[in-house]
């Protein structure tokens, strides 16, 4: 089957592989040995990020620094 890219470097999935994956919202992107891979994110994949910031001890402030530091405007 083909996806064709927009303009806007977007692609849209065909019907039929869509239809197999019908509680999927995300999924991850990824290149393998010179293709485009795309694996379904399952629900509570959020849950393993947050986890994994805790273990970091990244806290919730740290994240809202680090979004205001890269939207101040450049010198």
């Amino acid at each position: 089957m083909l996806a064709k890219k927009t303009v806007k470097n977007q692609l849209t999935l065909p019907k039929k592989i869509v239809e197999k994956f019908p509680a999927t919202e995300y999924f991850d992107v990824r290149v393998e040995n010179d293709s485009i891979v795309l694996r379904p994110v399952r629900p509570g994949g959020i849950e393993e990020v947050r986890e994994k910031l805790v273990r970091l001890g990244i806290k919730e402030s740290d994240i809202q620094d680090a979004i205001a530091r890269a939207r101040r405007p450049r010198r």
